[in-house]
């Protein structure tokens, strides 16, 4: 395909736990016409996560820098000096390869990739049966330790007041139905 082609764009967003990660790795494995669009991010890689696939892990002053020559879509700092973004390259990689694109990014960076787009982009906000559920799914991870953990939770109390934003909300309490609906949501929107 050639490099003309602009795709659509479908934004996943969700608070942690929320089961986004699943989701979108499904549908990438479902749909050949579906390019993951790798966030950048200077957080620390976590074991299982590998460079160039999960994030690109960079320096806090290498994405200040690529932010200043206005190298991103969209950038975050989530938590300080804990930054998260889409690099424009990383849509234009996707597109290339005749690819629409699937972002798995946190709120805000979900919101501002539709403003941006518009039509072109469909935002859908995955969310948990419950507050309480989602806690426990965050602390059955054991990811984190407790002063983290707990920093996560009132993240995920104040994202959780967004879902109003989205063009679609997608309630994960079930896995194999939420599947079902977003497999649904794609499948319209590409069509």
């Amino acid at each position: 395909m050639s490099k003309e082609f602009y795709g659509k764009m479908i934004a996943f967003t969700a608070p942690s736990g929320a089961g986004k990660t699943t989701i979108v790795k499904h549908l990438l494995g479902k749909y050949d016409e579906l390019g993951f669009s790798i966030s950048a991010t200077t957080r620390e890689k976590r074991k299982k996560e590998k460079e160039g696939k999960d994030y690109y892990f960079m320096s806090v002053d290498e994405f200040k820098s690529l932010r200043r020559k206005r190298k991103f879509v969209e950038w975050e700092e989530v938590y300080d000096d804990q930054f998260y973004g889409t690099l424009k390259s990383e849509v234009e990689r996707v597109w290339s390869t005749g690819k629409h694109v699937v972002f798995d990014i946190d709120v805000k960076g979900a919101t501002s990739i539709k403003k941006r787009y518009g039509e072109r982009c469909l935002a859908i906000f995955i969310k948990p049966p419950s507050l309480n559920v989602l806690i426990q799914r965050l602390t059955d991870r054991k990811t984190e330790d407790e002063k983290s953990l707990q920093k996560r939770i009132r993240r995920v109390k104040r994202e959780l007041k967004f879902e109003t934003k989205f063009d679609k909300v997608l309630v994960n309490d079930l896995l194999e139905v939420a599947l079902e609906e977003a497999e649904l949501f794609v499948e319209d929107f590409i069509k």
